[in-house]
């Protein structure tokens, strides 16, 4: 494991004089893996708005397509959230571009088949919202924080977070009811979220009703509710995480900044940097830490360690392209 990004090529279309099927730019959309494939759902820009495409990318062949779907597809949003169960995708919330107001729908897409559906819920539904989280634990799926509006589904700037657990469970597709913990986070969007050895973990986030960035570290069990960990070394906003092993690696793109009065303009940090947490360390890496910590000197150390220290310890920056041999 190199700690480092690596570019990939240009995709180039398969026929001469054919357009590469490339997403464009785009923000608060959702993806997920199942199998060796990416689907990329969502999302907008401020030039080509909200898209409801879906798009898959073959993790093999460094390939983008557009598959074809039947159904009733979801509307074009961005700001939802995407979870998986077994081959199965669950899209919940976000705010519609036509609608322009905020969603509490789920819908479900069955990967096998390319088939979209509006699932009828029963039960309490969970609040419109967007920038939240869902994650899924067994066949529950647990929603969290988002940003929210006073006035229900449409925007008027009374934004409302909310800081309570909402479960949805999959096989009866009703929403449960949860009763309140005595310990909670604040509530936040933007935010990241997984699920590890049957807990739910959130990071991070920003309330805007509070003017707050947050980098603070909960655990919730669904047995014993909310703990607090040890967060990292600063406030993030707009983190993304994924799970690789025992290892969660969160990306950085946003912090505060330190200095006041800049404007909101200059009120963010643009970070490259890449944080792990890892749930079960081994004695190597253990005592890379130690030498770290303490600043222990590294000449005697063999080179791959002195390197990995070295990435460890270093800026994270992008390689050039891989070669590839496809397409």
């Amino acid at each position: 494991v190199s700690l480092r990004w690596t570019k990939l090529p240009p995709v180039r279309p398969a026929t001469r004089g054919q357009a590469p099927v490339v997403p464009y730019m785009r923000y608060g959309h959702s993806t997920v893996l199942i199998d060796d494939t990416v689907f990329l759902w969502g999302g907008r820009n401020d030039t080509e708005g909200a898209c409801n495409v879906l798009y898959a990318f073959d993790v093999n062949t460094h390939k983008w397509s557009t598959p074809r779907v039947s159904g009733t597809v979801p509307g074009a949003r961005d700001g939802h959230s995407a979870c998986v169960l077994g081959k199965t995708m669950y899209i919940f919330g976000g705010y519609e571009q036509l609608a322009d107001c905020f969603s509490n729908d789920i819908h479900k897409l069955e990967t096998n088949t390319m088939t979209w559906t509006l699932v009828c819920t029963k039960g309490n539904p969970a609040r419109w919202r967007d920038f939240h989280s869902a994650t899924m634990l067994g066949s529950h799926m647990y929603v969290f924080g988002g940003r929210a509006d006073r006035f229900g589904p449409f925007h008027s700037n009374n934004e409302i977070y909310c800081n309570r657990i909402r479960v949805f469970d999959t096989r009866t597709e009703a929403w449960l009811d949860c009763p309140p913990t005595p310990v909670l986070p604040e509530g936040r969007r933007s935010h990241s979220a997984f699920g590890y050895n049957g807990e739910l973990y959130i990071f991070g986030g920003y309330n805007a009703r509070l003017n707050r960035h947050f980098h603070d570290l909960w655990k919730f069990n669904p047995d014993t509710w909310w703990a607090g960990i040890e967060p990292p070394p600063y406030k993030l906003f707009c983190s993304c995480c994924c799970i690789v092993g025992d290892k969660i690696l969160f990306f950085d793109p946003y912090s505060p900044s330190p200095e006041e009065g800049l404007g909101d303009e200059f009120d963010l940090i643009d970070h490259s940097d890449l944080h792990i947490l890892d749930f079960s360390p081994s004695l190597k890496t253990l005592c890379k830490l130690a030498v770290i910590q303490y600043n222990l000197d590294q000449s005697c150390l063999p080179h791959d360690i002195r390197w990995e220290l070295n990435a460890m310890t270093t800026n994270s920056n992008i390689s050039r392209p891989i070669v590839s041999s496809h397409g």
